[in-house]
Order: structure tokens, then C-alpha cells, then sequence
């Protein structure tokens, strides 16, 4: 085998997750659990930020922890880094410039992707945890400005507010979660009738993809999805097959 420099903790994970502090449950399709994926990740959990504090008071002083988790994670090794909340699209540019690792803070970022893929003619519809808390600054951030968006929030819900948006409570009716994030899906097509795609910003969301495109019968983009593309893009394989004999 060759020899490597070391210095590194823990070995082998190709994505570096930077996490907000939260204590709700995480189902399999969450970034946050690790089952969710078909390859390692690292997590580096940034304390003391909460959702609710990135959503209602995203000030410049919450970045310095963000950059100095994401340094951790590129010293460690991973190959690409994410985060654990989609509203992290406003730190998209400095994040991206403080390591030499891609990275693919939000979501979002595949806004427009999601648009072009789809004819470039129609809304990306967005589902978020806060409609109202959803800036354009943070779809500046990850370079989907001036893409036509339908967005639908989570905002005025029971059960998904209560625990995740308010912080009230761990304990969380995942089934209850799903009937009112399809309530709000088909409320977001009711509004918007014509999009071609859905992107789901909140990393709470993606559990439930498979229930919104059965019902809508669109693509939906995910941040788990996206990482799974930035795992492969980061660690290229070589291909093996056949050929005709020369």
C-alpha cells in the first residue's frame, strides 16, 4: 500500500456534513442520518445554532463558526461538504471560498438546474420550512437569481413548526409531518399549476419525496440526492466492461 501522511482522526468519508443543533428525530432520507446514504459521511456539529436562529437572525456573526467547522471537515479528508439546513445558501459564497473541497451548502443550489432540465419555461416550485424567513438574497447565494420560483412554506403548521421551526419539543408525528407537508404541496400546485419540478430546501423534507413525486408526478431535488451526486462527481471510479476483440 502507498504511504500516507496522516493526520487525520477518522479516515474515509468522502462528505462533510456541517450541522445545526437540533435534537428532533431524524428519518432515514434526513442528511443527518447517516443511513440515509449509500457511503460514509463526517459530521460537524456547529453548537449553539439552532434553526430557529439561522431562519430569524442569519447575522454575519453566525458564519465564523461555519467556516472554521467547514476548514475542520476539508483537514479531516472529506472530498465535498454540505449542511444540515438549506438557509445556509446565504453563506454559500464564503463557505465555498474558505476550503479548497466543493461545496454545495443548500438545495437550493439546484434551483436552477431543476429549471433548465424541465424547458426553462416553467416556476421551480419550492417547498421550504419558512416562506416567510426565504430571502432572495438566499437564492442570490446559491446563483438562482432571477430563476422563476413558486414557494411554499411550512410556516403556519402544527406539528412541523412546533418541533422544528419552534423548537418547542423532540418528540415529532412523522405521519403527521407527512400529511401536512402534502397539504401544503398540494396547495403550492393549486397556486401554481404550471411548474415542472419541485426542490425541497428544508433537509426535513427529503423522508417524504417519494410521497410528494407519487403525487405529482414531478422530479423532485432533495439535499440528499444532491449529496449522492456530490459524492460521485468527488469520487470518480474507474469504469470496467468489455470491448470488441481487437
Amino acid at each position: 500500500m502507498p504511504i500516507y501522511e496522516g493526520g487525520q482522526n477518522i479516515c474515509g468519508a468522502s462528505i462533510g456534513v456541517l450541522c445545526l443543533e437540533s435534537y428532533f428525530p431524524k428519518p432515514p432520507g434526513h442528511i443527518k442520518n447517516p443511513s440515509s446514504l449509500p457511503f460514509p459521511v463526517l459530521y460537524e456539529m456547529i453548537d449553539g445554532v439552532t434553526v430557529p436562529t439561522l431562519l430569524k437572525n442569519p447575522t454575519s456573526e453566525l458564519l465564523d463558526p461555519f467556516l472554521k467547522g467547514a476548514q475542520r471537515l476539508e483537514a479531516e479528508g472529506v472530498r465535498a461538504i454540505t449542511g444540515s439546513c438549506g438557509f445556509l445558501a446565504l453563506f454559500q459564497k464564503e463557505l465555498a471560498a474558505a476550503v479548497s473541497v466543493p461545496v454545495f451548502s443548500s438545495s437550493l443550489i439546484q434551483v436552477p438546474l431543476a429549471f433548465h432540465m424541465t424547458g426553462a419555461n416553467a416556476p421551480v416550485g419550492v417547498v421550504t420550512a419558512d416562506a416567510s424567513a426565504l430571502t432572495d438574497r438566499h437564492f442570490a447565494g446559491v446563483g438562482a437569481a432571477g430563476i422563476p420560483v413558486a414557494v411554499q412554506g411550512l410556516e403556519h403548521t402544527s406539528e412541523f413548526a412546533d418541533v422544528i421551526l419552534r423548537n418547542t419539543r423532540t418528540r415529532m408525528d412523522t405521519d403527521l409531518i407527512e400529511a401536512e407537508l402534502m397539504d401544503a404541496v398540494r396547495n403550492l400546485k393549486r397556486q401554481s399549476p404550471d411548474i415542472r419540478s419541485i426542490v425541497l430546501e428544508c433537509t426535513d423534507l427529503p423522508p417524504y419525496a417519494a410521497r410528494i413525486q407519487q403525487e405529482l408526478q414531478l422530479p423532485v431535488f432533495d439535499l440528499t440526492t444532491l449529496a449522492q451526486m456530490a459524492h460521485t462527481v468527488a469520487t470518480r471510479s474507474a469504469y470496467f466492461g468489455i470491448m470488441p476483440w481487437t
